[in-house]
């Protein structure tokens, strides 16, 4: 009985290019053409939720409720400030660290966002045991993928040497929801005798609510150097002489005004957590796309920025370092994370540019996805090519098998 011959072992040029493509990051299909755009999925762990889960738990029941007592009646630290914790606190905070309140977030657009926020705030110190950590959001970092559509023909109403800042506001008008919204902040910030509380929460349900690329073009709309009325229109579109305090306060304590309400803080966190600059080229912690969302989020807070003139696009709170004490430089370092920003610089210069270029393109049509064409070039360089590889491969590996 002849024995069959025994499999020869693959030449070691196989062995390495089969290895090769094993290392090869996987690559997702590409969507047909009827395909909807991959969207951001819900909240995986909301403060809501997980505070019902401990709720459901006596011992997490009893160290929750005695934390919120401890946050009610110890006053929130600043960065320079050194912490008081009582020691009946702290250990309700470590009886809290194994639960799921300590790894729970929010969401910007969520129902009962404030009451999801003072949640995480409470537990926030058993996150940190008494130490105080600017740097972490309470915002879930999500990309929503939901393209904007837009039909660019509806704007022959206007002259066709409008500027680009009454081109979005049209842009608004035509959108009922935007519209809408942006009426009503309009209202209660107009009048010599406007309620700046509400004009300010006006503002806020409109950065909140309306389509972000609607908020964006209105408020990032790029204006020719020389185009003062332009540059104008743009620095009043959050209404600043109602919006803005009518004498700046000292930078401090418009931050502390800030840290006592959780929603206010909550923005300030996120804008520093995305707006944080590397170096300074402007690289951002974070992409570009968060740094703006989290800028506009404080729109409509006790730290409402805005443009300081309407010749150029540079930003800054509507405060003062004076009379800061031995507190100057704490403050200027404050003031200059808006004023001298250049990742905040670089994410609103590079939002002008596009905006831009929606007006200044020959598009097919003028009914389009904005962000289809926005995100041309990431898609380009997101391509599919490890498959492409392997096809041309395959035969080479195959005939070297076989050698």
């Amino acid at each position: 009985m002849v024995r069959p011959p025994s499999p020869r072992p693959l030449p070691p040029v196989v062995l390495m290019l089969l290895l090769l493509l094993l290392l090869l990051p996987p690559s997702p299909l590409p969507l047909a053409a009827g395909d909807p755009l991959p969207t951001e999925s819900r909240l995986m762990n909301s403060c809501l939720q997980a505070r019902r889960k401990c709720q459901a738990d006596p011992i997490c029941s009893a160290a929750y409720h005695h934390l919120d007592s401890c946050t009610s009646s110890i006053s929130t630290p600043l960065p320079s400030e050194e912490p008081s914790v009582p020691a009946d606190c702290l250990e309700a905070a470590q009886q809290l660290r194994n639960s799921s309140l300590i790894g729970c977030m929010c969401h910007r657009r969520m129902k009962n966002q404030v009451a999801c926020l003072d949640i995480y705030w409470t537990v926030h110190r058993a996150r940190s045991l008494g130490n105080y950590e600017l740097d972490v959001s309470p915002y879930e970092d999500t990309v929503t993928s939901k393209p904007w559509k837009m039909n660019l023909s509806k704007l022959n109403m206007l002259k066709p040497d409008s500027d680009l800042c009454l081109k979005f506001a049209m842009l608004c008008t035509l959108n009922d929801k935007c519209d809408r919204l942006r009426k009503a902040y309009g209202e209660a910030c107009s009048g010599p005798h406007c309620q700046r509380h509400v004009c300010l929460r006006q503002l806020l349900t409109f950065f909140e609510k309306a389509a972000e690329p609607h908020a964006q073009g209105l408020l990032l709309c790029p204006c020719a150097p020389n185009d003062r009325g332009c540059g104008e229109r743009r620095r009043n579109t959050i209404a600043p002489s109602c919006a803005l305090p009518p004498v700046a306060p000292n930078c401090l304590e418009l931050r502390r005004l800030c840290f006592s309400d959780p929603l206010c803080r909550s923005r300030l966190v996120d804008f520093q957590t995305h707006c944080h600059p590397m170096d300074i080229l402007g690289t951002c912690a974070t992409e570009q796309s968060r740094c703006l969302r989290a800028y506009l989020g404080l729109i409509g807070t006790a730290m409402t920025p805005n443009f300081v003139s309407n010749v150029n696009t540079s930003v800054a709170l509507s405060c003062t370092c004076r009379g800061s004490g031995n507190l100057q430089e704490e403050c200027e370092q404050l003031e200059g994370f808006f004023s001298h920003n250049p990742c905040l610089t670089e994410a609103i210069a590079a939002k002008m540019r596009f905006h831009s270029q929606l007006f200044y393109q020959d598009w097919p049509h003028p009914t389009f996805a904005v962000m289809a064409h926005q995100n041309e070039n990431r898609a380009l360089r997101s391509q599919p090519w490890a498959p492409s590889l392997f096809s041309c491969m395959l035969p080479l590996i195959l005939l070297l098998s076989l050698w």
